[in-house]
């Protein structure tokens, strides 16, 4: 459950940074992610991100970066560094385990059938009048996003839907119904449509574009109300996502550009390199190579220049795994597949162990580039299709369980192939059973 509570700051870890580390914030999160890349975890840890740790603002990092942090500050535990871990599940029985690895199946599991709503829950009961809104009521909106993001990384949409919808339906009652100053307003509308692009992103990636788009354009509208230059550009960049999805090419474009409009002025290099990533994206799509390689080398220049104080805490899935595979995408749509799959083993790589159904994504693109390439590699393509079925059950995504059939359709023509048999028939088994079902 979101902590509604004041934060509490973490002084701890703060006087890790200053009196041991002897850092500033950028000094520290540009050491976390060189402790990374030396564990082969790749992660994008911005000066900001540090300053919701030592504010209080999140209770407890994500298992990523635990791991880093631990790492860095030779053996130390979380509790070691102030930050406030969760209780565990009541199902999960306090049994010894062996290995990180285990710790985190334990909890995916529990995340995954225990349900997810507790984790959302706003402050409202059914039925109940809100009463005055004030910061708190804020926080817990923010909090609500945090939590959406960082558990969708792990698990993807389906679990997650529900409770998203139900946060929402909350945020807009305080919004209606609540009493506040004319100051918590524009920050509880700029929450709030915060709220709407993470339950947009869910509607999305669980195969609902209509529900999507609808959510995106209250994020739009809520960012113009609340003059959120930074939402704005948020909500224009996911329009063009859905747009380039939905087949819409010029769309696509046309909001990529909207976005970056918008965001030049926000002193982030990296929100203006995904954006034009996504542009990009809308060029590949109606098959001008020329101007997709252009947007390309922008989003790769401004993405060089590095994190900013400036960056959205969103914004951390932007890590140069998805950089790479973004740009795979772009070079399958041209019809480019042996680039495409070379990105595509290139993302999976960078990402690490972290974002668990953006690698299941890009591994399934490398088994569908290596089964419709000019020269087909159907034992490597079934090797890749191995490996994105062992996703499956903690990530459940409508877009992975796409993807899985998009694979099968590319692989039945090498059917004959041993490798490529055996997969089929196990994909089907797995399906078959509920294995994969969102």
């Amino acid at each position: 459950m979101a902590d509604h509570s004041k934060p509490v700051p973490n002084t701890r870890l703060r006087a890790v940074r200053e009196l041991e580390f002897q850092m500033s914030r950028r000094e520290f999160a540009k050491k976390i992610n060189d402790t990374g890349r030396a564990m082969g975890e790749n992660v994008a840890c911005g000066p900001r991100l540090v300053a919701d740790w030592e504010d209080g603002n999140v209770a407890c990092p994500r298992a990523v970066y635990q791991r880093i942090l631990t790492q860095m500050t030779r053996g130390r535990s979380m509790a070691d560094l102030g930050f406030r871990l969760p209780a565990p599940a009541p199902s999960v029985r306090p049994a010894a385990r062996q290995s990180g690895a285990q710790e985190d199946s334990v909890e995916r599991r529990a995340f995954l059938f225990e349900g997810a709503g507790v984790l959302l829950a706003l402050p409202l009961a059914a039925g109940q009048t809100p009463g005055k809104i004030g910061a708190s009521e804020v926080r817990a909106v923010k909090a609500a996003v945090t939590t959406l993001y960082a558990k969708d990384h792990d698990h993807g949409s389906a679990p997650l839907r529900q409770a998203a919808s139900e946060a929402l339906h909350t945020a807009y009652q305080w919004l209606q119904s609540g009493t506040y100053t004319s100051r918590t307003e524009s920050k509880l509308r700029s929450a709030t449509g915060a709220l709407s692009i993470a339950a947009g992103w869910l509607s999305y990636d669980s195969g609902r574009a209509g529900d999507a788009h609808s959510l995106y354009g209250e994020a739009l509208a809520a960012a113009r109300i609340a003059d959120d230059p930074e939402l704005e550009a948020h909500a224009f960049g996911c329009l063009s996502l859905l747009a380039k999805a939905s087949g819409r090419p010029r769309e696509a474009i046309s909001a990529a550009q909207g976005a970056q409009a918008v965001a030049r002025h926000l002193g982030s290099p990296r929100l203006l390199s995904l954006f034009n990533m996504r542009e990009a994206g809308g060029w590949a799509l109606m098959g001008d190579a020329t101007a997709t390689d252009k947007a390309i080398v922008r989003a790769h220049t401004l993405y060089a220049q590095g994190p900013s104080d400036d960056d959205p805490p969103w914004l951390d899935f932007y890590a140069p795994g998805e950089l790479a595979g973004l740009e795979c995408l772009a070079r399958a749509d041209l019809g480019q597949h042996e680039r495409a799959a070379s990105g595509a083993e290139q993302a999976v790589l960078l990402h690490g162990d972290a974002f668990a159904r953006n690698r299941a994504l890009y591994t399934a693109d490398v088994a569908i580039q290596h089964a419709v390439r000019d020269r087909p590699e159907p034992e490597a393509a079934a090797e890749a299709a191995g490996r994105v079925l062992a996703f499956l059950p903690e990530v459940r995504s409508d877009r992975l369980l796409q993807s899985l059939h998009n694979v099968a359709g590319a692989l039945q023509r090498h059917g004959r192939v041993p490798a490529v048999a055996s997969w089929i028939e196990e994909y089907r088994t797995t399906t078959a059973t509920g294995g994969g079902r969102a």
